[in-house]
């Protein structure tokens, strides 16, 4: 760290430090670290992931308690509202069961406001462009203090990861041990053919974790790397069109990972005998369930 902090001030001196300044430096792939509690990096991205996880936190203590209190819904309390009653009938158009839909919507309208939250704050100004520089392998480098939460894959893979684990809690809460796993381990001298697809969905269910994580990742690295693009060769409005289909790039990457892990658990939770059976049985068998939930 002494040698990075020597290298910048001799540059200072020289005239190069504000050159470097006005050269475009492209986000990196990986987040930075911009400190460390102990052992423990602390990175950019992390940051942003407590802000919004805050923030999420405020919002649903105002709320909880307004709605303890019975004060009469207005404002924010309203929003609220209107965004958890659209998930519920969203999520219940899917899962077609009032059961499941309960079971299910904790979960997925948390992934979902989660990753909306952090994907607009990730748009905020100074998130990106503000930080400082040290050298790496020669080279002068902006190092961020804040960047979008999910610009870091190893962010997205945490919530992949819940989702399937959480696929496997339902479809053993819902199935029982047998049911579940009998999707996947089939006696192949009774059914070779049940076998081998059993072991394909096995895989597939291990490589949602890659597709999940990946598929976020890539969506809002690039709205990172074009709007810092647009920004350098552009400043001031020319940027502005590209952030508002960022803010909806962000609802969509919410909405989507969130009805994806929406209908994982609707797949764990059905047996392979129950494909044909969860059309046309609402009023038969799904409504009992919930009379008696």
């Amino acid at each position: 760290m002494s040698q990075t902090t020597e290298i910048i001030t001799e540059n200072t001196h020289a005239g190069s430090a504000p050159a470097a300044a006005g050269v475009f430096t492209p986000p990196t792939i990986y987040s930075e670290t911009v400190g460390h509690i102990g052992s423990f990096e602390v990175r950019n991205t992390w940051i942003m992931s407590i802000i919004s996880l805050v923030f999420l936190f405020v919002v649903a203590w105002r709320f909880s308690k307004n709605y303890r209190d019975n004060v009469i819904p207005s404002g924010l309390q309203n929003l609220v509202e209107v965004v958890i009653e659209g998930l519920y009938n969203f999520f219940h158009s899917v899962t077609q069961n009032h059961k499941e839909t309960k079971q299910f919507f904790g979960i997925c309208a948390t992934i979902f406001l989660y990753i909306v939250v952090s994907n607009w704050f990730g748009l905020f100004p100074g998130v990106g462009p503000v930080g400082y520089y040290e050298v790496h392998n020669g080279h002068t480098v902006l190092v961020p203090l804040l960047r979008s939460t999910y610009s870091d894959v190893n962010m997205t893979l945490g919530i992949a990861v819940i989702s399937v684990v959480m696929t496997t809690v339902f479809g053993l809460s819902n199935l029982g041990a047998g049911g579940y796993l009998g999707k996947f381990f089939v006696n192949p001298l009774r059914d070779p053919i049940g076998a081998g697809v059993g072991i394909l969905e096995l895989i597939s269910e291990l490589s949602k974790i890659i597709s999940f994580s990946f598929r976020l990742y890539g969506n809002i690295f690039a709205g990172e790397v074009l709007l810092a693009v647009i920004g350098f060769l552009v400043p001031f409005f020319a940027p502005l069109p590209f952030y508002g289909l960022e803010l909806f790039v962000g609802v969509v990457q919410g909405l989507v990972f969130a009805l994806l892990t929406l209908v994982f658990f609707k797949m764990g939770s059905t047996g392979h005998g129950d494909h044909g059976e969860s059309h046309g049985k609402e009023g038969h068998s799904s409504e009992p369930q919930h009379a008696t939930a």
